[in-house]
């Protein structure tokens, strides 16, 4: 099994993910992801249509949960993480959480509701370090 530890930190905005040896908070940051949909959308002329202003702002946070979601169980399936902590805005969080399968679930040993997407590296281990 990896020893290394994801910690994604994330809202409908952005989403960040960080790997650290173990259980320590030495955070790197391994990629960062922003939804070019939180400022505009991506939906078809013809889907946002359909839609009003708030649902296609739900739909946009779903597809972008289900992206940052794909992109943890591609990690698992090629091994680059043992466990998981994921800091995220409520909402946000229950979305990520259910588009990631069993064996993914199985690797997250925190789940925070938080916001930190937009704190520094320093800040978001000084937060972490807090718990």
């Amino acid at each position: 099994m990896n020893d290394m530890t994801w910690i994604v930190v994330a809202d409908e905005g952005r989403a960040r993910v960080f790997q650290a040896p173990g259980l320590t908070l030495d955070l790197e940051e391994v990629d960062d992801f922003v939804n070019v949909a939180h400022s505009a959308t991506t939906l078809t002329e013809k889907q946002a249509a359909a839609f009003s202003e708030s649902e296609r702002k739900e739909k946009e946070r779903d597809k972008f949960a289900c992206q940052v979601a794909e992109y943890l169980e591609q990690g698992r399936l090629h091994q680059r993480f043992g466990r998981l902590r994921l800091v995220a805005e409520s909402k946000f969080l229950g979305m990520m959480l259910s588009y990631l399968s069993a064996e993914t679930r199985e690797l997250v040993f925190e789940k925070l509701s938080k916001d930190y997407s937009a704190l520094s590296t320093k800040e978001i281990r000084e937060h972490l370090q807090q718990r």
